[in-house]
């Protein structure tokens, strides 16, 4: 629901959009994908790159993006920006100034509104990074050190407490291990 309300409640719906997948599929924080240029993941040809090299600005370390997952996405982001003919640098342009990529303020106001939209009360700029991250969790059979390595921590307990597993979470990973 909130990726269909980003798509659609928005002039700049699939700019939003695609921030949002790419926030999830990267795991990258805002800031960081806020800040990915063009040349950062299209080739000259607008292909979409197999892998971007960025630092991250919050802890400076580097960090590989795979984006392999997100490739039909930025594709038609792509096609989205040459048919709005929008020219810039930034891989997410302001609506309003091309020139600039759209503030993590204003993103935020995107993602409260869709929050508004479906009654949600939790969802904010942090929630595409921790959203993927879970399901990287979930599907990856519980692996930490997966999720460590793709959130760019020094140390597996400070990914689980960025997880921070509710009740439920926990009582489904629990059901799965045969305690013999």
């Amino acid at each position: 629901m909130v990726q269909d309300t980003l798509l659609d409640s928005f002039r700049a719906g699939r700019r939003n959009y695609t921030i949002f997948q790419v926030g999830k599929a990267t795991l990258l924080r805002v800031s960081d994908v806020m800040t990915l240029k063009k040349s950062d993941i299209y080739n000259s040809d607008g292909s979409v790159k197999h892998t971007a090299f960025i630092h991250d600005k919050k802890t400076d370390k580097a960090n590989t993006l795979y984006l392999k997952p997100v490739q039909q996405d930025l594709l038609q982001y792509h096609d989205w920006l040459v048919q709005e003919n929008i020219n810039s640098e930034w891989l997410f342009p302001s609506a309003s100034h091309h020139n600039r990529h759209i503030s993590e303020k204003q993103f935020y106001k995107v993602m409260a509104r869709v929050g508004n939209l479906l009654s949600i009360n939790y969802l904010g700029t942090h929630t595409m990074r921790k959203t993927g991250a879970y399901r990287v969790y979930t599907q990856s059979n519980y692996n930490i050190g997966s999720v460590m390595h793709l959130l760019n921590h020094s140390s597996e307990a400070m990914t689980l407490t960025y997880l921070s597993l509710d009740q439920a979470s926990r009582e489904t990973m629990l059901d799965q291990i045969d305690f013999g």
